[in-house]
């Protein structure tokens, strides 16, 4: 199999872009020999190495802070007097910054045709929303569909996951949910600044071994994002049937 194809099945190697993902977010500059093997393999995950490294770069740069003359002595007075450090803070604040601005230059200048290759892009950039439990209430989840233009009629499924993420339109909510059809990604994209109401075709994406269906509805458009296009057609259709979508 050619190994500089990017559509290669995710499978195709003893470790995933999945897990590789998982590893390299998880420690950055410590990486398994079979996951360094799957980063000589994929093209695509060389780029996602390298920004997340450009990524711990700018951290560390921002963390490097010189300090001024005599602070060091300073310091210790006041942690000896139970007192606060402001230049730990301030460090902090700007790694933060910093983190959300690298998120919003990598997504914000998908065009909207391809939609449905950045909810996967998306998804498979944030893999710990497929471990982690966040903000998994079906109040939250009701409210977010709300705020998008959209009504849930009938339940979906299990919320598992929901977060407010840098995508293409600005922000909005990546939430994994588990259904009676298995387990699925939706993304809520709000259309653009100057955008006229959210009218266009639907959209459809095979890559890296999931399926993607970005369809317009609410004030913008929702993907869908599954693992075989059989799932994804049908959490779609559920979910069509169940969610009033403004248009």
């Amino acid at each position: 199999m050619n190994a500089q194809n990017p559509a290669r099945d995710v499978f195709a190697s003893p470790m995933n872009c999945l897990e590789f993902r998982r590893l390299k977010l998880a420690d950055p500059h410590r990486l398994s020999a079979a996951a360094l093997a799957h980063q000589r393999e994929c093209a695509l995950c060389q780029a996602f190495a390298r920004r997340v490294d450009t990524q711990e770069q700018r951290i560390a740069t921002v963390l490097d802070i010189p300090l001024p003359d005599g602070l060091a002595d300073r310091v210790l007075v006041r942690v000896h007097h139970g007192r606060p450090r402001p230049w730990r803070f301030l460090a902090l604040a700007a790694t933060v910054v910093l983190s959300v601005g690298l998120s919003f230059n990598l997504w914000h200048d998908y065009p909207r045709d391809d939609y449905a290759r950045f909810a996967i892009d998306h998804t498979l950039h944030e893999p710990e929303s497929f471990t982690d439990h966040r903000l998994a209430d079906p109040s939250q989840f009701r409210l977010a569909l709300a705020r998008f233009g959209a009504e849930l009629e009938a339940p979906v499924g299990e919320v598992l996951y929901m977060k407010l993420c840098p995508v293409p339109g600005g922000t909005g909510w990546h939430i994994v949910i588990r259904t009676e059809h298995g387990q699925a990604t939706l993304l809520l994209i709000p259309r653009k600044a100057g955008e006229g109401s959210a009218q266009g075709k639907p959209l459809e994406a095979e890559w890296k071994g999931m399926t993607a269906l970005a369809q317009p509805g609410g004030d913008g458009y929702y993907a869908i994002v599954a693992d075989s296009p059989e799932r994804a057609q049908a959490i779609a259709a559920m979910m069509k049937e169940r969610i009033r979508w403004r248009i």
